[in-house]
């Protein structure tokens, strides 16, 4: 039998509020089974939360305070838990933060900037001081750490989501950071292609009108639960569940990838224009 993992209640918030949960439940002497029967959330949910590696639907917080009769501890707790876990994101940005670990794909449309989930840190903090020009070099530093934490999605061995990234051309021919920093951004893109983590797309710049033009379009789907689409702007975000809304979307992407270049002739333009950069000139 493998031994429990304990739970370090004095790394953050989210793990405190889950070591007591664990010590609540386990006071009772109940299983997760126990705990979570009677609600819509199964043991695996409220386990990981007990890891402090899931939020806690307020709904489930109010179940787990009645059936151990906690005074209504956990519910009064779950903001402190969402602000913690949202450290350096915005609010809105906060179900697509838990939703993409749980992602079985991900498939992503950027015609401006490169995705998050793929950014080296320069590349971040610019972008990040661009957007927050009279930001402290405290808060841009904690903006920058948090959008690094969530590309760890493709680091190590744990299963990753099938990745699928359309960038428009214009992110190869027009750099935001020097020459050198460019093709190291773009070698990330590269070796993230090569050890089959994701798979890249070039949208030609002169492909003509294409679906999704005016926005970005982030598609999840998942094994256990319907599909998300999340769309961003400068200063806002949307996450739409609604699935006539989301089958849209799905189809506008459909025609989207039809209109890029082929995944190899793709990663060939990545590389090229990082080895233009390299050696100090502007990619054609």
């Amino acid at each position: 039998m493998a031994r429990r993992k304990d739970i370090d209640g004095s790394a953050g918030v989210p793990t405190f509020y889950g070591k007591e949960l664990r010590y609540q439940r386990e006071s009772a002497g109940l299983t997760l089974q126990q705990l979570v029967e009677g609600s819509f959330y199964g043991p695996s949910h409220l386990s990981e939360i007990e890891r402090g590696e899931r939020r806690m639907p307020a709904e489930l917080a109010e179940h787990v305070d009645k059936v151990l009769k906690t005074d209504g501890f956990f519910q009064r707790r779950c903001e402190d838990v969402r602000k913690a876990r949202r450290t350096g994101h915005a609010e809105y940005f906060e179900r697509v933060l838990e939703a993409e670990k749980y992602a079985a794909s991900i498939e992503e449309w950027s015609p401006t900037v490169i995705p998050g989930l793929l950014q080296t840190e320069p590349y971040t903090r610019a972008v990040v001081q661009a957007a927050h020009p009279l930001a402290s070099d405290a808060e841009v530093d904690e903006r920058v750490n948090a959008s690094m934490a969530r590309a760890c999605l493709f680091e190590g061995d744990r299963k990753t989501p099938e990745y699928w990234a359309i960038l428009h051309e214009s992110l190869l021919r027009h750099p935001i950071l020097p020459l050198e920093a460019a093709a190291v951004q773009l070698d990330r893109i590269s070796a993230l292609t090569r050890s089959h983590r994701i798979v890249p797309q070039i949208l030609p710049w002169n492909c003509g009108p294409h679906p999704l033009m005016p926005s970005t379009v982030m598609i999840m789907t998942f094994p256990d639960a319907p599909p998300l689409v999340y769309t961003e702007a400068q200063y806002s975000g949307d996450t739409i569940d609604d699935p006539a809304l989301v089958q849209k979307y799905r189809k506008a992407y459909d025609w989207l990838r039809a209109a890029a270049l082929p995944p190899k002739a793709s990663l060939a333009m990545v590389e090229e224009a990082a080895e233009d950069y390299r050696n100090g000139k502007q990619p054609r």
